[in-house]
C-alpha cells in the first residue's frame, strides 16, 4: 500500500485542509467523550508547528443536508480543541465558497461538513470547492474511509496534493501488519449477536487464520451447527448450514473454529439473573446462553497466549452484566498478557477494553467500526484507494 504522508511535504505557509473524525458525543453543548478529538490532535499539532494555515472539518451526527442545526454544530469540539492547544479555535460556518483567511500557525474549524449540499453523494462541484481552499488535503478520518463522500474522496481527487494524516497512516500500517503479513499462528476473535452481520468477515477470515474464535450470539449458531441444543438462546437457524460449511472448510486446511465445551446460562436477559454454569451438552430448552464457561475460556486463553497475531472484534458474552462477563474478561486479560501483535476494533470491543482496563496493553486499537470490518473483509476502502491513486499519479 503506497500513499503519501505528511513528512513528504514542506508545510510552511501552506493551506492545509484536514478531514478529521471529530464525531463525538455531545450533551447540553458539552463533549462527553473526547477520545476522537485527542486522537486527531497529533496531525493538527504537527501542521501548526510546521507553520501551516490549518483548516479542519468533520461530520457530527446525521443532520439534514443543506440545513444548519445548532445541535450538530462543531462549536463544542472547538472548545475542547482550544483547551488542548491553549489558544482560541474559530469556527467558520459558511465556508464552502471561501472568503475567510487563516493565518500562518492558526487552526480554524470548518463547520460540520454534512451541513453542505453535495457532501454525502460526493457531488463533483462541492468536492472541487473544497479542493480550491487548500494546497494540501490530509485524510485523517479512518472511520469514514469506507465512504466515498466529498470530504473524504472528492476533495482528495481534486486538491493540488493529498496525503494520509498520522492517524490514518498508523491505522493502515497496523491493519496491514495484522492481515497482510501476520505473525503465525493467527487468531481471530469475532463476537457479536448475529452471524448475518459478520458473515462476510467470518468468510474472509476463515481463509486467513489458524483459529477463528466465535463469540456471543454467533457462537450459538455454531454450537447448534455442531449438534448441540441451544435452548432459547439467540441463534440464527437459517445460517446453521453456513456455519457447518465454514467449520468444514477450515478443518480441511488444518485450521479450527473452537466450539465451547461449557457455557453460562440464565432463563431471562436481566442484570439480576443468576448465572448457571453447564456442560455445553446439557443446555435445556428454556435456557439462554449468555457466556462461555471457565473450561472454554481457559482453552481460548491458551490459544491467545500461543498466538503470533490476534485480531479482536466483539465480546464473547453479555459482559455488561458482570455475572456473564467472565469469558470476555478472561480473553481481555489474555490479550493484555500475550506477546502476540494484538489488534482490536469496534464499539463493543472498545467498551470491553475500557471495562477491563487494558487500553495500554493492546498493540493497536482501531477507532473505526465499519471501515475496520470492511478492511478485515479484504474490501478496498474508497478514501484509501484515492490516496493511493494520488501517490501514483
Amino acid at each position: 500500500m503506497t500513499f503519501k504522508r505528511l513528512s513528504d511535504f514542506n508545510l510552511a505557509g501552506k493551506r492545509v485542509f484536514i478531514r478529521a473524525d471529530l464525531n463525538v458525543p455531545v450533551k447540553d453543548g458539552k463533549v462527553t467523550s473526547d477520545a476522537r478529538i485527542t486522537a486527531s490532535m497529533p496531525t493538527i499539532e504537527l501542521c501548526l508547528k510546521a507553520g501551516a494555515r490549518v483548516m479542519v472539518t468533520s461530520h457530527l451526527g446525521r443532520p439534514e443536508e443543506g440545513v444548519y442545526a445548532e445541535e450538530n454544530s462543531l462549536k463544542p469540539v472547538a472548545d475542547v480543541m482550544a483547551n488542548k492547544l491553549g489558544k482560541p479555535v474559530r469556527v467558520i460556518r459558511d465556508w464552502v465558497d471561501g472568503g475567510f483567511e487563516v493565518a500562518t500557525g492558526e487552526v480554524v474549524l470548518l463547520e460540520n461538513c454534512r451541513f453542505n449540499k453535495g457532501e454525502k453523494k460526493n457531488v463533483e462541484a462541492t468536492a472541487r470547492k473544497y479542493a480550491a481552499l487548500c494546497d494540501l488535503f490530509v485524510m485523517d478520518a479512518f472511520g469514514t474511509a469506507h465512504r466515498a463522500e466529498a470530504s473524504t474522496y472528492g476533495v482528495a481527487e481534486f486538491a493540488p496534493a493529498a496525503c494520509a494524516g498520522l492517524l490514518v497512516a498508523e491505522e493502515l500500517e497496523a491493519l496491514t501488519k495484522a492481515l497482510a503479513t501476520p505473525a503465525r499462528p493467527m487468531v481471530a476473535i469475532v463476537g457479536g449477536s448475529k452471524v448475518s452481520t459478520k458473515l462476510t468477515v467470518l468468510e474472509a477470515l476463515s481463509e486467513k487464520v489458524d483459529q477463528m474464535v466465535v463469540g456471543g450470539g454467533i457462537a450459538n449458531t455454531f454450537l447448534k451447527a455442531s449438534g448441540r441444543n441451544v435452548g432459547k438462546s439467540l441463534c440464527e437457524d437459517d445460517l446453521v448450514p453456513t456455519a457447518q460449511a465454514l467449520m468444514k472448510k477450515m478443518t480441511a486446511r488444518g485450521a479450527t473454529i473452537p466450539i465451547a465445551v461449557d457455557v453460562v446460562c440464565g432463563k431471562k436477559f436481566d442484570a439480576a439473573e443468576p448465572a448457571v454454569q453447564k456442560d455445553a451438552g446439557a443446555v435445556s430448552d428454556d435456557d439462554m446462553i449468555f457466556d462461555i464457561g471457565p473450561k472454554s475460556a481457559q482453552e481460548l486463553v491458551d490459544i491467545i497466549m500461543k498466538a503470533g497475531t490476534v485480531v479482536w472484534n466483539g465480546p464473547v458474552g453479555v459482559f455488561e452484566f458482570d455475572q456473564f462477563g467472565e469469558g470476555t474478561k478472561a480473553i481481555a486479560m489474555a490479550i493484555a498478557n500475550t506477546k502476540a501483535f494484538t489488534l482490536a476494533g469496534g464499539g463493543d470491543t472498545i467498551a470491553a477494553i475500557q471495562k477491563y482496563d487494558i487500553y495500554d496493553k493492546v498493540s493497536y486499537i482501531s477507532t473505526a467500526g465499519g471501515a475496520f470490518l470492511e478492511f478485515l473483509e479484504g474490501k478496498k476502502l474508497p478514501a484509501v484507494e484515492m490516496l493511493e491513486q494520488r501517490a501514483a499519479g
